[in-house]
């Protein structure tokens, strides 16, 4: 399909920079394919609600690290300032990078992170460029490793807000809080799993009293989410892939719950695709670990989700093409189009969709 076919026009006053308070007084868009009416305008904190009590809610548990670095690039006694928002660990002293400017770095220049000078400790980290790739992809060996290395970017870097915030404010000590869900434990993602920061203490505990069960899988989500889908074609672009697993004992509740006659509903299209590359065509669920590039466009045929809560997001983006996957492109043109008109808030920090599928499941 034509990139081109996903566009459409977003009011820059739409965007939020901040969520509201409490995280589940955000919006919820219901969209039901084939129902009258289609659209439903509710509140986040309506989804206990909105499931069944056989029905299995999988959320993804990964944690947002300090990505976002800054600092620079040391050539012989020339230095040049340099942004870099890390993105797929390598090994234990290596991470892949988005770095801007890209073309002040070549192989084998000094990079120094945090603190002019000093070690770990002082808050300065350094490396050294050891690949270029393409798209301002960089490779970085750090002169650290293991659980030192997780501990200087965490000193020396900021929260990695997407670029439609960050172009606009600065991350501050709010977003350290309001960039993760209230599950967050697996430490490794550069981006949050959006949907899943509406979720509190609160929802998930009435969502348990209404018989609805939880699970966690974990999916760390790289910048590669942010980055534009530059092929005129569906068919050219390929996904950056994530590391991801589902434990054994969450795929048996999750195939328990659909032979249950419970639904499956993913809190993300990051769990969402996790859920679908660990999926048989007979929709069971088998463990996983390892890494996904899944790309989900119209013409894909889920084999175990059965209902999507997600974000509203940005044209022309993989994330897009996903939810018109799942719930067909003319309704969820037509559903953001009566999001706009009726000033729901979009993207990372905006509010919510529940979205049932278009071929009844």
């Amino acid at each position: 399909m034509r990139v081109d076919d996903f566009d459409f026009e977003l009011p820059e006053e739409r965007i939020a920079l901040r969520p509201v308070e409490p995280r589940d007084r955000a919006r919820l868009l219901v969209v039901r394919p084939g129902a009258t009416p289609e659209f439903e305008d509710r509140m986040f904190s309506d989804l206990p609600d909105l499931l069944d009590p056989a029905d299995i809610l999988v959320c993804n548990d990964t944690s947002v690290i300090h990505a976002r670095l800054t600092g620079w690039r040391t050539r012989e006694a020339a230095r040049a300032a340099i942004e870099v928002t890390l993105h797929r660990r390598g090994d234990a002293a290596t991470w892949r990078a988005f770095a801007k400017p890209a073309r002040r770095l070549k192989v084998g220049d000094r990079v120094s992170f945090g603190a002019d000078e000093g070690a770990c400790l002082a808050g300065a980290l350094d490396g050294t460029i050891a690949a270029k790739g393409t798209g301002g992809e960089v490779t970085i060996a750090f002169d650290f490793a293991g659980p030192v290395l997780d501990e200087a970017i965490a000193a020396a870097g900021v929260m990695p807000l997407p670029p439609y915030i960050a172009s606009r404010r600065e991350p501050d000590e709010r977003d350290e809080t309001d960039y993760q869900t209230v599950f967050a434990r697996e430490e490794g993602a550069v981006a949050a799993p959006t949907a899943a920061l509406h979720f509190t203490e609160t929802l998930l505990e009435r969502l348990s009293g209404r018989g609805v069960k939880t699970v966690f899988v974990t999916l760390h989500v790289g910048a590669g989410t942010f980055l534009p889908v530059k092929a005129e074609d569906t068919a050219d672009h390929r996904m950056q892939a994530e590391w991801g697993t589902i434990g054994a004992e969450a795929a048996q509740e999750i195939n328990r719950a659909r032979a249950g006659g419970g639904r499956v509903v993913a809190a993300g299209t990051t769990s969402l695709r996790l859920i679908e590359a660990a999926a048989r065509p007979d929709g069971e669920v088998t463990a996983f670990a390892g890494e996904t590039d899944l790309f989900i466009t119209p013409g894909y045929r889920f084999n175990s989700v059965d209902r999507l809560i997600t974000n509203f997001h940005l044209p022309r983006s993989t994330l897009f093409m996903l939810v018109s996957a799942f719930s067909g492109l003319d309704r969820m043109r037509r559903a953001y189009a009566h999001a706009i008109a009726e000033g729901y808030r979009f993207y990372s920090y905006g509010d919510a969709c529940l979205l049932h599928p278009e071929a009844a499941r």
